[in-house]
């Protein structure tokens, strides 16, 4: 190889590497719902993840981990009802995803603080199911974000929505419609505090995007949607050929984050 070579090579390396090395990474995210048919189940999980999973999770480098819970209509809610807890785990790569539960398997604290959990009897699980959602972060929001609010946990309303698309082919177009048409922009724009926007890759409802918007309370979030449907962008948006019949299903939910939630 000649020597005048060598130092343009060089360059050309180092230059590639900085490139990647700077570049802005792809959030992964899991969301776990335990499904829960007791109040004694509901306890033992809370007793879980708050002293044993999230510190697990805040050991091996994920510092930031969302617990939610359902906001229930007291007027309607009966003591029979399945009960829910939701768990937002943003990963930095598959990579972590896919190894996490190797990891856990070597702390012992996790399995000494998780202990009433993990030890359950046949007789008294600790849970009726888990069910786990997959998902890869958009393009325009490639990280998730910490919400800016000041009220207590249990006056907040976090809104998780799911858009589902009748092929998968149009689920993209919404997904597109929410990059290239810059809807997170407008979401931004409005102060909807959103903690992520992404495509589920695996879960029971597919094709899908998912995304969770936060709100001080009710009324904030009342008023939040109120100004995105009369904004002048969303209206031209929403009227664009392009972006026409692209969600089949938009199922909302609402929740509250626990008094242990880091999010």
């Amino acid at each position: 190889m000649s020597m005048l070579f060598m130092p343009l090579l060089l360059a050309v390396c180092f230059l590639s590497f900085g490139v990647s090395a700077n570049a802005t990474k792809r959030d992964f995210y899991q969301i776990k719902i335990y499904h829960l048919k007791t109040e004694e189940q509901e306890k033992k999980v809370d007793a879980f993840l708050k002293d044993a999973y999230l510190p697990a999770l805040h050991r091996i480098g994920i510092s930031k981990v969302g617990v939610f819970k359902p906001i229930v209509n007291p007027e309607t809610a009966k003591p029979t009802d399945e009960k829910l807890i939701y768990v937002f785990i943003p990963f930095r790569s598959r990579d972590d995803f896919f190894t996490l539960e190797q990891k856990l398997a070597k702390d012992k604290a996790y399995w000494n603080d998780g202990k009433a959990y993990h030890d359950a009897l046949f007789s008294e699980p600790s849970y009726d199911r888990i069910e786990s959602i997959l998902l890869n972060a958009f393009d325009k929001s490639l990280q998730f974000t910490m919400p800016q609010l000041t009220s207590a946990p249990k006056e907040r309303v976090y809104e998780l929505r799911s858009y589902e698309g009748h092929t998968e082919k149009i689920s993209k177009n919404k997904i597109k419609m929410f990059n290239d048409g810059d809807e997170i922009g407008l979401f931004k724009r409005l102060g909807f505090n959103a903690v992520f926007y992404a495509e589920v890759v695996s879960g029971s409802r597919m094709p899908n995007l998912m995304y969770l918007t936060t709100f001080e309370n009710r009324a904030s979030r009342d008023e939040h949607w109120k100004a995105f449907s009369a904004d002048a962008y969303w209206k031209k948006l929403a009227a664009m050929p392009e972006y026409q019949k692209n969600v089949s299903k938009n199922d909302t939910r609402f929740f509250y984050p626990t008094d242990y939630s880091d999010i």
